[in-house]
Order: C-alpha cells, then sequence, then structure tokens
C-alpha cells in the first residue's frame, strides 16, 4: 500500500474521526501513538502527516510530544488544534493560555479564510468552523503567516507557505461547514494522493498479504459468528482455502437459538466449523464474579484456553496461526495505542502461553471502522443477513446481566432480550436501530400482579443508532411498540415486573452497560 496518512494521536476525543474522514476520500490512513519512533514514521513512508488535537496544553511540562525532526522529513503535515499549536510552539513561536483573554473558543465560530491558501481552495472566505480551544497562538514561528482569523483568534490557521499547515478548529466534525473540503484539499492538493484506497482495492491487498504471510501454515479463527469474524472468516477463506478452521464456542451465554443459527449460516457457506459446549465450563468461572472488567477477563482467557484444546485436537501447532476479528473500536477502547481504557475487549486478553503456541495472530480488520467492515463483507459477496447482522460481544450476554452470572438470569435475559429483538424487527426498525438489546439489571423493584405483591429485576431495553460503534444515538423507537415489548416480558417472563428504556447516547455512555 503505498499511498498512506499518517495520524498522529495526541488523545483528542475526535481523533477516530479524523482516520473515517480522511478514508471517505480514498486515501488509507493509520492512526499511531504520539510515543511513536522517527525510524517507525519513516518505516510507514507517508506522503502526508496528520497532528490531532488532545486534551492538554503544549507548554506544560510532561505535554504530549513527538520527535521533532518530523518537521525534516519533507512530508506535508496538518497540525489540528493541539496539533496546530504543537507546530507553533516546536518551530519558535508562543502558546499562551487563553483564561486571562478572550481568545478561547468554543462552539460554532465564524471564520475568515484566506482562500488563496492551498489548504482553503474552492471554499467560501467566510463560514463556520467548530472551535474547542482555551489556549492560542501568540507569536507565530518565524517564516509562518497567519491564513485564518475569527473575532477572538487572529491566527485561526497557519502556515509555512510550503508544506507544514495548522489550523485551529476542528475540520473533521461536521460542524466545520467545510471541514471535509478542507481535509479533501490537503489529502490531494497538498498531498497530491491519487485517492486508490477503495474497499475492493483493501479486500484484494488483504487477501494477498494474508496468502504471503501464513504460506504452507494452518489458520485457527476464533469464530464468533457476528460480522466481524465472519467477514474474517471469508477473507481467510479466499486466502487459504481448507486451511483454515473456525472454532465457534457456545459459552452459555449466547442469545436464543444463537449456537442453531450459527451453525446454520457458516455450513451454507462451506468453511470448515468446529462447535464447542462449553457452557459449564464458562459458568463455574463466572461464579460469584461481579466485577464487569473481571468478567470480561474471564471469559477471555477462557476462550483462549478452549482455543488452545482445539488447535491441539486438529494438530495446530507453533508453526501455525491464530486469528481474531478485532477491529479498530475493540483496539482504541481496550486502552491500546495510549488511550484510556473504556472497557477490555475479550480479544485483547488472551493468556500470553495462548498468544506463545502460535507462530502469529492474524487480526487484518484492526484498523477498519464498523461500517469499513460491512462494506468489505459486501465486497466478499457475504449474504445480508451476516453483513448487517447486529453487533454481540463475545462475552455475550455475562456482560448484559449486572452482577453475578447465573444460568437462571441467563435464561430470563435470553427470553426478554427475544422478545424485545423480534418485536424491534417486525416493527421495520431496523433502519433507525443499528444494535438493540436488554440488560437484566442487579436491581429489584415492588410491582403488583393478580392483586398481589411482586418483587422481581428491573429490566432495562437499549437500542442505539450507529455507523461506527465510536458515537452513537439513542433510537427514537415508537412509543406502541415499547408499550407492546413490555407488556409482552412482564406477562411472559415471571422475573421481570419493570421495564425501562436507556435514552443515553455514546458519549457519555457506551453501547453496552458493563
Amino acid at each position: 500500500m503505498k499511498e498512506k496518512i499518517l495520524i498522529i494521536d495526541f488523545g483528542g476525543q475526535y481523533n477516530q474521526l479524523i482516520a473515517r474522514r480522511v478514508r471517505e476520500h480514498n486515501v488509507y490512513c493509520e492512526l499511531m501513538p504520539y510515543t511513536v519512533s522517527i525510524e517507525k514514521i519513516r518505516e510507514f513512508d507517508p506522503i502526508g502527516i496528520i497532528l490531532t488535537g488532545g486534551p492538554h496544553s503544549v507548554y506544560e511540562k510532561d505535554a504530549p510530544s513527538i520527535d521533532k525532526s518530523i518537521f525534516t522529513l519533507n512530508v506535508p503535515i496538518l497540525g489540528i488544534c493541539y496539533g496546530c499549536q504543537f507546530i507553533a510552539q516546536s518551530l519558535g513561536g508562543v502558546v499562551s493560555s487563553a483564561k486571562e483573554s478572550s481568545l478561547g473558543e468554543y462552539g460554532r465560530t465564524e471564520t475568515v479564510f484566506d482562500i488563496s491558501c492551498p489548504l482553503f481552495k474552492d471554499i467560501p472566505q467566510k463560514s463556520i468552523t467548530w472551535m474547542s480551544h482555551g489556549d492560542y497562538i501568540s507569536k507565530l514561528p518565524d517564516g509562518f503567516t497567519s491564513v485564518a482569523k475569527t473575532a477572538s483568534c487572529p491566527m485561526a490557521a497557519i502556515t509555512d507557505g510550503r508544506l507544514l499547515y495548522g489550523v485551529q478548529f476542528h475540520t473533521e466534525v461536521d460542524n466545520t461547514e467545510y471541514g471535509s473540503k478542507i481535509l479533501y484539499n490537503f489529502l490531494y492538493n497538498i498531498c497530491h494522493a491519487k485517492g486508490g484506497w477503495k474497499m475492493d482495492s483493501f479486500c484484494q491487498n488483504a487477501i494477498a498479504d494474508l496468502r504471503a504471510k501464513i504460506g504452507d501454515g494452518r489458520v485457527l479463527l476464533a469464530l464468533s459468528g457476528g460480522v466481524d469474524s465472519s467477514v474474517l472468516a471469508s477473507l481467510l477463506s479466499r486466502a487459504i482455502g481448507n486451511k483454515l478452521t473456525c472454532v465457534y464456542v457456545d459459552h452459555g451465554c449466547m442469545r436464543m437459538n444463537e449456537s442453531a443459527k450459527i451453525k446454520e449460516i457458516f455450513s451454507a457457506m462451506d468453511l470448515n466449523l468446529v462447535v464447542v459446549d462449553a457452557e459449564d465450563r464458562f459458568l463455574s468461572k463466572l461464579k460469584n464474579i461481579r466485577d464487569p472488567q473481571e468478567k470480561r477477563k474471564i471469559i477471555g482467557r477462557e476462550f483462549g484456553y478452549v482455543f488452545l484444546d482445539e488447535a491441539e485436537k486438529f494438530g495446530i501447532t507453533k508453526k501455525d496461526f491464530f486469528a481474531q476479528g478485532t477491529i479498530y473500536p475493540d483496539v482504541i477502547e481496550s486502552g491500546e495505542g495510549g488511550a484510556g481504557v473504556i472497557k477490555l475487549h475479550h480479544n485483547r486478553v488472551l493468556p500470553s502461553e495462548v498468544l506463545m503456541s502460535f507462530k502469529d495472530i492474524l487480526e487484518p480488520l484492526s484498523c477498519l471502522f464498523k461500517d469499513e467492515i460491512r462494506k468489505l463483507g459486501k465486497e466478499l459477496g457475504l449474504p445480508e443477513s451476516i453483513v448487517y447482522r447486529q453487533p454481540f460481544p463475545g462475552p455475550g450476554l455475562a456482560i448484559r446481566i449486572l452482577g453475578e452470572v447465573t444460568k437462571e438470569k441467563l435464561d430470563t435475559l435470553r427470553l426478554a432480550d427475544s422478545i424485545f429483538t423480534s418485536e424491534i424487527e417486525k416493527s421495520g426498525l431496523t433502519d433507525i436501530c443499528s444494535q438493540y438489546f436488554a440488560v437484566l439489571t442487579d436491581s429489584k423493584s415492588v410491582g403488583v400482579m393478580g392483586d398481589g405483591r411482586t418483587y422481581e429485576h428491573a429490566l432495562v431495553l437499549r437500542s442505539v443508532k450507529t455507523n461506527d460503534f465510536m458515537t452513537a444515538s439513542w433510537s427514537r423507537i415508537p412509543y406502541d411498540v415499547l408499550d407492546r415489548v413490555s407488556v409482552r416480558i412482564v406477562n411472559e417472563i415471571p422475573k421481570i415486573n419493570r421495564i425501562t428504556y436507556d435514552i443515553t447516547s455514546k458519549p457519555p455512555a457506551t453501547v453496552e452497560w458493563e
């Protein structure tokens, strides 16, 4: 892959969105932490570099910083917010706090551009940008000029007129009216991208890369039946054919009839599928465990040991490979690359002895977002029933049960979840419901049924609409549907007497509760 943009991550909340916007312009990109070495940057060989925003001030003692020799690579660089200030401070300018002035800005801001600058080609001289900064550039480095301004900020964008550009606003958010066009200008007018990265080329390159890397080896794939691992199964099958063994583990925390559906779907795909019934094994490990992160760790580790057992059965050894459908949000939310840990994903906590039992771990989808995975699935010719299957977490219902996981709670939640999902699908609401499920809380409430007092579990219904699962808004499900779901669940499931609907978006919440 010759044409690549490198995004240096300084910890800003919109950094994954920058990557999405670059790829929407058909240019491949990857995020790397600010701790990346200059040697690795040279090896990556980008046609351009983007320095992201971040929550720190560049003048702080321990502020995130990258090797200053990045400015000697003769590669175009665009700094966004903190990245802009980093360019200025690193090259001799001054960045000051706006606390005692009126130069800090937040939200929609009218901005005036120097449209002779190639970064602002073909945009209006005035438009709205999204500002979010408590610091400002008080002195430009030698050789730099200001090419945008606001009523409060005379240096809303800067350039050396050659390779270095910085914008104080966020080009990647929709609130910046011409943000997409500004990114396009950087990619095509300044970095001279050709725009060759599309899903069909990614698919072809990924198959060729996997075939070359695996060679005569074999692969054991952790198959959950979700879209991520299903797409990877199809990709690997194209690359290595019958040298692929797919292992599906039923850990007892699956949805209603999940395992039967998995067998049906993948038998039609002509894959070598192994189904492991491990309910007793997992539930014994989860006994008395209440902490959600601990549940994830236990399930992740036990998955690993099951895969080791299956590898031994099928003669898969240290010369062979282990594959899993890790995608980009899994990596970020697990705290890798300098990001904060939001929640550990089961495929990021495999025991070291599992990792050491294979030649290498294959995660060829770990640079893609969920909507990109779906595009890849369509490119591979997978049926819509797989491509648009709503996500289901690896730990399954174990993290949709608050508190200890028991067989009784699992059976209760399975039925409630089945009622909710079936009513959503019957009502034709899947266009506004990207992921929808029930959560069994650890709280009980008083109710009345048949003139008698009840004291049973409260259930939460959750549904979100999203493209990439990095952000999500709660689904506006019609009241009559919610009413029908509530009546059915309370009437059909004795252990539940109260239903609530979660109307929290991501952020501040996550999609899952645990």
